[in-house]
């Protein structure tokens, strides 16, 4: 089956980060094409065959991307936020497997920031307080299923991302 591959690995990226996409076959020759679909209703699409380098994001390339076959065969899609704050939450852009660990880091654009006073939440819960920027849940349940953020006190909160938790 393919998959679509994002470096860096994550679902929340700064404007102007730049972000590579590539559809990763492991069955056949099949060429696939990166497609999304941005939040201002356009459509995306590459040039290249099967890979992507978006050297500057902007807001705009917020939406979902996936990989597509000729065919019309589609891969599993991923959702790509680009925000123009300070603050991100680093998070799986997959799935996770039930039992495997799940970590989040909190990302902040300004490195003169001390990494510590952020707060995770889980669907506007607090998780952890005054944290280092890093949570690990050891083995993730369904349970654990939810919109996920950071928050710190000087520089603002992530955008929300939904974690996927897949049965074993």
């Amino acid at each position: 089956s393919v998959s679509l591959i994002i470096n860096p690995s994550r679902s929340q990226h700064f404007i102007s980060d730049s972000l590579s996409l590539r559809c990763k076959n492991q069955r056949d020759s099949t060429e696939w094409a990166v497609r999304g679909y941005m939040n201002n209703g356009v459509l995306f699409g590459c040039s290249s065959i099967s890979a992507c380098y978006i050297s500057s994001l902007f807001k705009s390339h917020t939406g979902v991307y996936w990989c597509q076959s000729e065919s019309g065969e589609s891969s599993n899609p991923v959702n790509i936020t680009v925000h123009h704050g300070d603050v991100i939450l680093d998070n799986p852009v997959h799935p996770v497997t039930e039992g495997n660990p799940l970590t989040l880091r909190c990302l902040y654009r300004n490195t003169k920031i001390s990494d510590s006073g952020f707060d995770f939440y889980k669907d506007d819960s607090v998780l952890l307080k005054q944290n280092t920027g890093l949570m690990t849940i050891s083995s993730v349940s369904k349970s654990d299923e939810g919109f996920y953020y950071c928050k710190h006190p000087k520089s603002g909160e992530s955008p929300k991302s939904w974690i996927s938790v897949r049965l074993s």
